[in-house]
C-alpha cells in the first residue's frame, strides 16, 4: 500500500511538475493623492462614486444630446477600425486554446496498405513472390510539462488575450470620444451659421439704413460702400462655415459605418453646458484606463515569457506510445493476434548550444524591463492627460465668464454707436468698428463653448470613460 501511493505521488510530481522562473508581481507606479489641476469641493465637481453620473457604458448620455446618443450606439456595431480591433481578441482567444492543446496527448494514425512482388532475377530467387500488408497504427505523444514551459505559455496566451480585449476597448472609446468631438464640433459651427445668418440679416438692414440716409443727402456716399464691404464680408464667412460643417458630418458618417453621401445630420446650433464630471482619484485611473490595463496585462505576459525562456535549460521528457493492427491479408487485420503496441520514454537535453538559451532569456528579461517601463510611461501619459483637461476646464469656465462680458459690451457699444450714427453726431465707420468688435467677440463665445465641450469628452475619455478593470474577460478557458 504504501509502495503504491509512493508512485501515485511520483506520478503527480511527474505530471504536475514545478515552476521555473519569476512569479509575477504587478510593477507599481508614480502616484500623487489627488490631482492638482481638480477644482476644490463645492465648484460642481465631486470624487467619484458607485453611483456616479458617468454611466458604466453609455457614457455621452451625461451630455444629455439625444441625437448624439443615438449616433453613438451606431459606432460598436457599425465602425471598421472596432471590427479590426475585434477580430484582433478573437484571434487572441484562438491562440489560447491553440497554446492549451500542448497540456494534452497528441494522437494520429496513419493507416497503409501495401503489395510487394519480388523480382525473379533477385539472387537465390526461383519463382514470383508477392505479398500484402495493411497497417492500422495509432500514436501517442505526450511531453511532461515538468518546468512548466507550456503552462507559462498558456497563461501568456491569456494575458495577450485579455490586453487585446482591453485594446478593443480602447479603441471603443477613442472611436466614442472623436464621435463626440465631431459633433459638438459640428453643433458649434451650425451655432456660428446661425450667428452669421443673422449678423448678414442685421447688415443688410444697415446697408439700407446708409443708402436712405445717401439719398436723403444725410449721409456720404462712403457710408453706403463701407456698409456694402462689411455686409459682403459677413457673407463670406457666413458660407465658408459650410465648409467646415461639411467636413465633420462626412467624418460623423465614416465614424458609424457610413458613406458620407448618404447620412445627413440636420442643422441644430450647440446650446449646452459641459455637465459636472467626477474625476475620482489618481490611484482609481490605473483601474479604469482600458490602456493602461493592456500595458499591465503585457507585463505579465511579458513575465511568463521569463519563464519559458528559462524552462530551455532543462530536459525535455516525452512520453510515447504506438499500437494497432497489422495484418498481411486483409481479413486477420482486426484479429488478436495482429495487435502490436510499444511504450517509451525519451530526455533531451542540449548540452551545447554557444549561449543561444542564455541570450534568449536575457533578450526576455530586457522586454519584460521594457514593458514595465512601457506600463509607468502609459500610466503617467494618463495623469497627464486628465491634469491638462483638468486644467482646461477650469480656465476655459473662466474665459467663458469673461468673455460673457466682452459680449455684452461688444453689443453695449454697437448700439450706441448706432443710435449717435442715426443722431448725426458719428460717422459710419464707428459702427463698422463696433459691428466687427460685436461679430468677433460673439463668434469667440461660441468657439470657447465648443472648446469646453470637448474638453469635456477629452476630460472623460482620459478617466477611461464608464470601463473599469474588472470588465476584463476571465479567459480561463480560452
Amino acid at each position: 500500500m504504501r509502495l503504491r501511493l509512493s508512485l501515485i505521488g511520483l506520478a503527480a510530481l511527474l505530471l504536475t511538475g514545478c515552476m521555473v522562473g519569476p512569479d509575477y508581481i504587478k510593477s507599481s507606479v508614480p502616484m500623487t493623492p489627488a490631482y492638482k489641476e481638480a477644482p476644490p469641493p463645492g465648484d460642481g465637481w465631486k470624487i467619484a462614486q458607485p453611483n456616479d453620473e458617468i454611466s458604466r457604458g453609455n457614457w455621452w448620455e451625461i451630455f444629455g444630446e439625444p441625437q448624439l446618443n443615438a449616433l453613438a450606439d451606431q459606432v460598436a456595431v457599425a465602425n471598421q477600425d472596432l471590427r479590426v480591433a475585434e477580430a484582433r481578441f478573437r484571434e487572441a482567444r484562438a491562440l489560447i486554446r491553440f497554446n492549451r492543446a500542448a497540456e494534452f496527448p497528441t494522437i494520429s494514425t496513419g493507416p497503409s496498405i501495401a503489395s510487394i512482388r519480388d523480382s525473379l532475377h533477385q539472387p537465390y530467387r526461383t519463382s514470383t513472390f508477392t505479398t500484402s500488408d495493411f497497417l492500422l497504427p495509432f500514436d501517442l505523444s505526450y511531453e511532461l510539462d515538468l518546468w512548466g514551459r507550456v503552462r507559462r505559455t498558456v497563461a501568456a496566451a491569456r494575458a495577450e488575450a485579455q490586453a487585446t480585449a482591453a485594446d478593443l476597448q480602447t479603441a471603443l472609446l477613442s472611436l466614442q470620444a472623436e464621435l463626440a468631438t465631431d459633433y459638438f464640433q459640428l453643433r458649434s459651427a451650425d451655432a456660428q451659421q446661425q450667428l452669421l445668418n443673422d449678423t448678414v440679416k442685421a447688415y443688410t438692414d444697415f446697408l439700407q439704413l446708409t443708402v436712405n440716409r445717401f439719398e436723403g443727402g444725410a449721409a456720404p456716399k462712403s457710408d453706403v460702400a463701407q456698409a456694402q464691404t462689411q455686409l459682403e464680408t459677413t457673407r463670406v464667412q457666413a458660407t465658408d462655415i459650410a465648409v467646415q460643417r461639411a467636413q465633420f458630418e462626412h467624418a460623423i458618417a465614416v465614424l458609424i459605418g457610413q458613406p458620407p453621401a448618404t447620412f445627413r445630420l440636420p442643422p441644430a446650433p450647440l446650446n449646452c453646458q459641459p455637465p459636472a464630471i467626477p474625476v475620482g482619484l489618481p490611484s482609481q485611473l490605473l483601474e479604469r484606463r482600458p490602456d493602461v490595463a493592456a500595458a499591465e496585462r503585457r507585463v505579465a505576459e511579458a513575465n511568463e515569457q521569463i519563464g519559458i525562456a528559462q524552462a530551455a535549460f532543462f530536459p525535455t521528457v516525452t512520453l510515447s506510445a504506438s499500437a494497432g493492427f497489422e495484418g498481411t491479408p486483409i481479413g486477420n487485420v482486426l484479429m488478436g493476434s495482429s495487435l502490436f503496441w510499444a511504450v517509451g520514454s525519451s530526455a533531451t537535453q542540449i548540452l551545447f548550444d554557444a549561449g543561444r538559451r542564455r541570450a534568449t532569456s536575457d533578450a526576455a528579461i530586457a522586454n519584460y524591463d521594457a514593458t514595465v517601463a512601457t506600463y509607468r510611461q502609459t500610466a503617467l501619459t494618463a495623469f497627464q492627460q486628465v491634469e491638462d483637461n483638468l486644467a482646461a476646464l477650469r480656465i476655459l469656465d473662466q474665459e467663458a465668464q469673461q468673455q460673457q462680458q466682452a459680449v455684452a459690451s461688444a453689443q453695449e457699444s454697437l448700439q450706441l454707436f448706432t443710435n449717435r450714427y442715426k443722431g448725426g453726431v458719428d460717422t459710419y465707420l464707428q459702427v463698422v468698428t463696433a459691428q466687427t468688435f460685436a461679430l468677433s467677440n460673439e463668434l469667440n463665445a461660441v468657439n470657447i463653448l465648443m472648446r469646453r465641450m470637448n474638453a469635456s469628452v477629452l476630460l472623460i475619455k482620459a478617466l477611461g470613460g464608464g470601463w473599469q478593470v474588472a470588465d476584463l474577460p476571465s479567459l480561463t478557458e480560452g
